[in-house]
């Protein structure tokens, strides 16, 4: 098989981009996968170290207000990245297109489409992107991890797979104390897991470096991935505090291992982040940044909180009461635990590899 995988920008669009092109490997070692990231996106970095060949477009989003003069160079660039595409698909004469969304989708599957190439496109979020809904017509499958998605997309295109996550995640069989040991951590005390996404979040990082001393104050430690914008703001905060169990890092190399040492988690409600909490039944503190397309992570946080799995807050919120919320929760193992019960009941397994199936059958159907 030859098959395009494109999309980007953030890790939420790139880890289950690389988790189907492993289940397609995995299925066919012979299996040929060739990326289309956007220039200076993360996928042009962390496509190569996942092992893939990856093109990269000069495509970028519409600028706000839409009418903005800006946009004729944005729709410029996006007219050559698909006269590019072109020129890449009759190199690599791929059977299949996969969109992921993200800025690269857009004119890879557009150009796919153009070309007769069948598309098949992954919709993470419970309120589809701008870029799926546009491809939407022109997709063969329409990969979607929530229910309810046919207002969005054609009901009969439409297959509910759930979002891939990071096999690394799912392969990690130490125990809670194994894991606090390598991490440095006190084995006895319950444990906050704080993620803000692979970039961080300035609200949940506010809120923690105001509540330092709490935390300290109630016996509770802290694994506390600022993000590398934040991160030396953060680190000195928290050495001025003198706290004790705080524990400030840029970044988390291994989020298996921080994953299986914490209690319950606080994090945004990005569609990876929401998927990796259901599969691995973590409780959790949702903070959904409001600074993204439609709301959607709301919607996402939303999804979970109004079935008990989740606790949720604003993101206006949460410098008042965030760490106490949170300090509230770890304290009381009855209701993590209802959290846990509630949160694995949402998830979706083997989504990586059913989605491979569907990509395969599209091959198979030419």
């Amino acid at each position: 098989m030859r098959i395009i995988i494109s999309g980007g920008g953030t890790g939420g669009h790139i880890f289950p981009a690389i988790s189907i092109a492993n289940a397609l490997r995995a299925k066919d070692p012979k299996t040929e996968i060739l990326f289309i990231g956007a220039n200076g996106r993360m996928e042009m970095t962390r496509v190569p170290e996942a092992g893939y060949d990856i093109k990269g477009l000069p495509v970028r989003g519409l600028i706000r207000p839409l009418w903005s003069l800006k946009n004729i160079s944005v729709m410029i660039d996006f007219f050559k990245s698909k006269w590019l595409v072109k020129k890449i698909i009759k190199d690599f004469k791929p059977q299949v297109a996969v969109g992921v969304g993200g800025y690269a989708s857009a004119p890879t599957l557009n150009a796919a489409a153009d070309m007769g190439i069948p598309c098949l496109i992954q919709e993470q979020n419970s309120y589809a992107g701008v870029t799926n809904k546009s491809l939407a017509k022109r997709a063969k499958k329409i990969c979607v991890a929530y229910d309810g998605m046919e207002r969005f997309f054609p009901a009969d295109r439409i297959i509910k797979t759930g979002n891939p996550v990071r096999q690394s995640l799912m392969a990690n069989d130490m125990t809670r104390a194994e894991a606090r040991r390598n991490m440095g951590l006190r084995e006895d005390l319950p444990t906050i897991l704080v993620i803000g996404g692979s970039l961080g979040a300035r609200t949940i990082n506010n809120a923690i470096a105001s509540g330092l001393q709490r935390f300290d104050e109630r016996n509770v430690q802290v694994i506390w991935q600022t993000g590398k914008f934040y991160a030396d703001e953060c680190i000195a905060k928290a050495k001025a505090s003198g706290t004790q169990l705080v524990h400030p890092q840029a970044f988390i190399s291994d989020m298996a291992m921080a994953y299986k040492a914490a209690d319950i988690v606080i994090s945004r409600a990005g569609a990876s982040s929401i998927s990796e909490l259901c599969l691995l039944g973590k409780a959790s503190v949702l903070v959904p940044s409001p600074n993204v397309a439609e709301d959607h992570q709301t919607k996402n946080a939303r999804a979970l909180s109004d079935k008990g799995a989740a606790l949720f807050i604003p993101d206006a919120m949460a410098e008042k009461t965030l760490v106490e919320e949170a300090i509230a929760l770890v304290s009381d193992p009855a209701t993590v635990t209802k959290l846990e019960v509630e949160v694995s009941k949402l998830a979706l397994p083997d989504s990586a590899d059913i989605i491979a199936d569907e990509v395969i059958k599209l091959v198979q159907n030419q």
